[in-house]
Parts: C-alpha cells; structure tokens; sequence
C-alpha cells in the first residue's frame, strides 16, 4: 500500500512529514514533460552531431573540418569577424541561454521552484555539483604544479539534452519525480555556469559599451513587458544587445539570458491573469526551444567537439596531461558525489525522507548522470585554453568523462527500470476520470 495513500493534497502543514523528491504538481509534471520530449530530440542531433565532429576530425579529410572551423567571416570594425567555430560557441550558443534564461525565470517565478521548501533540494544539489567537481580539479592541478587552473570550471556543467538522449538510449522510465529533479538540477545548473562564464571568462570588459547594451536590452525589456512578440522587432534589439554585450568583452551568451530573464511569465490583469493560459515567456520558449535543441546545440557540437585523438598516442598523451585527468575525474566522480552527498544533507538536515516510491541508489543513479558535462563544459574549456594543446586534451577528457558517467549511470538505473516501469503505470491511473491522475491529487505538493 502506498504509505502517502491518506495524504491530503496540498501544501504538508508545519508538522506534516516532507518528503524529498515528491513528485510535484502534475500541472508541472505535463509542463516538465513536454519540455523533456523536445530535448531527447535535440540530444540524438547532438550526439550525431559530436560522432560526425570526431569521424570528420580524425578522418584523411580532417584538414578540411579544421580549414571550415576556422575560416573567418564578418565585419571586423564591429569586432564581428569571427571564425566559424566562434559564431557557433558565441552566437549559436545565446539562443540556447536565452532559452535557460526563460526556464529559469518561469521555473522560479511560476514553477515548482518558486515554493521555498521544494527549491532547496534541486539547488543545494546543483551547488554541490559545482563546487566538489572544481575542488577535486583545483585539488589534482595544484598536487601536480601544472598551470592548468583557469580551467577550474569546466567539469562543473550539466547537459541535459546530453542526459536525456542517455536515457532514451538505455530506454528507461524514470519516474515524475527524478525527471523533474533531474530537470530542475540542471536548470539551476545553468544559472550557476552562466554566472561563472559572466565574472570569470570576460577578457577587457569595456563598460562603455557594456552600458549601450543597455539601450537594445531595455527597449526589448519594454516591449515584452507590453506582451509585444512580434519577431520584427524583438529580432533586431536582441542581435544589437548581442553584439554589443560581445564587444564589452562579457561573454555574449549572457547576453542570451539577460533577454530571457526581461520576458514576463505570467499572464497581465488586463489578459486575464495567471489562469487564463500560458505567459509570454512559456510562448516564446515553445517557439525557440526546437531551434535551441535542433539546431544551435548540435552545431556548437559539430564545431567544438572535432578533436584529433592522434590514435593510442594521442590519447595517451591526453590521460598523462593533469589537466584532462582532472577534468574525468572530477566529471564523474566529483559530480556523482556533489549531487547524491548535496542531496542526502539537505534532506537529513531538514529531517525529511526521501519519496515512498524512491530508494537512494536512484538518486546516486541520477547524480552520476548529472555527470554528462557537454555543451557548457566545451565552452567553458574553449575559453579557458582555445586551441591550444591543454585545450585539445581538455575536449577529449570531457567526452571521456561524459561517456564514463553516462554508461554507469545506464547501468545503475537500468537495473531499476523494472520498478520505474511500475511506478510509471501507478502514475497513469485516473480512477475517478477527472483528467488527473490519482497519485498526484494524493502526493503532498
């Protein structure tokens, strides 16, 4: 018998058990999945995306996928003339965090996230996360004199659409629960990454032209807060907010989540308030997400995960380089530990218990997932050491590390995908027909 079947629904009282990992509302549960779909799809492109880079790169032809990655086009007195490689990392790329930018705003403004008690578990995890992957990084640099520590930040990133194609290959069925922590895990992912890009990978930040950004920004800012999206004008002030936040020398993905967090979530008084259907930001987020997840994503691969693995010497030179050793290791060890030791802490500490229907080794299986560090790690590593040697071994270490935390994570929770499959089918039933399933009207929310 389900221990939480005389629950009532709503919010636990303040001497109410709580329960970690509960599986939300299911308003929240339709939203999450919705969201999860379109991202599997954007993981299998970029997993195709990665595999082409690395054939091509390693191919007769390489020279040719590196002339391509390189060659150069733009205007030069708008410091736009960019390799192609770099339009993809710092144009491409601002969609997908301007994409984060409206998760994130809506996640803590309309989701789950905005309930206190529901928002510590995701990111005191995400925390963890970040900061044990850095300090085993920073602990392997240091112990061996290498100069590699500006690249202290690569390991700390999640790739969801990454994730989600692991779980799609090993055909799991996660429960409403795990996908949502793993979802909200790494959204505050995100947050924290777009923060370290904006304060430690700026090079001569030239606040004059930091300040004109401003200009493009609020008047974006002002239209969105009207609830005006046509693309006519919303477009150009955000190409001019770009550009001009990557001529300050700030990163111009920030740019990308600086508009997202503008957009308005809810709905205005005026067109019948919260309940009267989705906010601009849920709108635009529809409409960017399938060009963020099947186009800019895989792209970015394409042009950053090229490596020359330069066969069993190159890889060997590559496991003897500090700094890709501590990239794997603090991929997946660091990451699995941060997260399942972040999570169990904050739960003890509040004197909770983790969800009926959970057991720790589906949190363990779920923070080596959260392992899989593609996208923003490969951006991050761009900006600490180019094309340099380091930078190269730093590329082939994050699709080690990824791939090493991915297929231990298929392994753990392909071992319980017997019971998720139950769980599944308990949260499917509708015994009274009113449109939502009976485990949700029973879970605390």
């Amino acid at each position: 018998m389900d221990r939480r079947s005389q629950t009532p629904a709503g919010p636990p009282g303040p001497g109410a058990h709580r329960w970690t990992l509960a599986r939300g509302s299911y308003l929240e549960y339709q939203r999450i999945a919705g969201i999860l779909r379109k991202e599997t799809v954007g993981g299998a492109l970029l997993l195709l995306a990665t595999v082409a880079a690395l054939v091509w790169a390693n191919s007769p032809a390489g020279d040719a996928y590196f002339a391509l990655r390189d060659f150069r086009v733009g205007y030069e007195p708008w410091h736009l003339e960019l390799s192609i490689g770099h339009w993809a990392s710092d144009g491409l790329l601002a969609i997908f965090f301007f994409v984060a930018g409206l998760e994130l705003k809506r996640e803590f403004v309309a989701g789950d996230l905005r309930r206190p008690s529901t928002a510590a578990v995701p990111i005191v995890a995400a925390c963890g996360g970040v900061l044990v992957p850095a300090l085993i990084y920073a602990g392997i640099i240091l112990g061996t004199g290498s100069d590699g520590l500006k690249g202290w930040a690569i390991p700390t990133a999640t790739d969801i659409a990454f994730a989600l194609a692991v779980l799609a290959v090993i055909s799991t069925h996660l429960p409403a629960a795990l996908r949502t922590f793993l979802l909200t895990l790494a959204v505050v992912d995100d947050l924290i990454a777009i923060a370290i890009i904006a304060f430690f990978y700026g090079t001569g930040v030239q606040p004059g032209l930091l300040g004109l950004a401003l200009i493009p920004l609020g008047l974006f800012a002002f239209l969105v807060q009207k609830r005006i999206h046509a693309w006519y004008l919303l477009l150009p002030l955000a190409v001019a907010t770009w550009g001009l936040v990557h001529a300050s020398g700030i990163h111009a993905t920030v740019a990308g989540v600086l508009l997202g967090f503008t957009v308005p979530v809810l709905r205005s008084a005026k067109n019948g308030g919260p309940e009267a259907g989705p906010g601009l930001a849920e709108i635009l987020e529809h409409r960017v997400r399938p060009l963020s997840a099947g186009i800019a994503v895989p792209v970015f691969a394409f042009f950053s995960a090229g490596v020359t693995l330069g066969g069993w010497e190159g890889m060997a030179a590559a496991a003897t380089d500090p700094i890709a050793v501590g990239i794997a290791v603090a991929l997946v060890v660091g990451k699995s530990v941060g997260v399942f030791g972040s999570t169990w802490l904050v739960t003890k500490t509040r004197h909770a218990s983790l969800d009926p229907d959970l057991k720790w080794v589906d949190v363990f299986g779920i923070a080596l997932l959260a392992g899989v560090g593609f996208t923003v790690s490969l951006l991050i590593a761009e900006l600490s050491f180019g094309s340099s040697p380091h930078g190269e071994h730093a590329k082939t270490a994050i699709l080690a590390g990824s791939l090493t935390a991915a297929l231990l994570a298929a392994v753990v929770l392909r071992i319980r995908n017997r019971h998720y499959r139950r769980v599944e089918q308990a949260e499917l039933v509708d015994a009274d027909r009113d449109g939502i399933p009976d485990v949700f009207q029973r879970d605390p929310q």
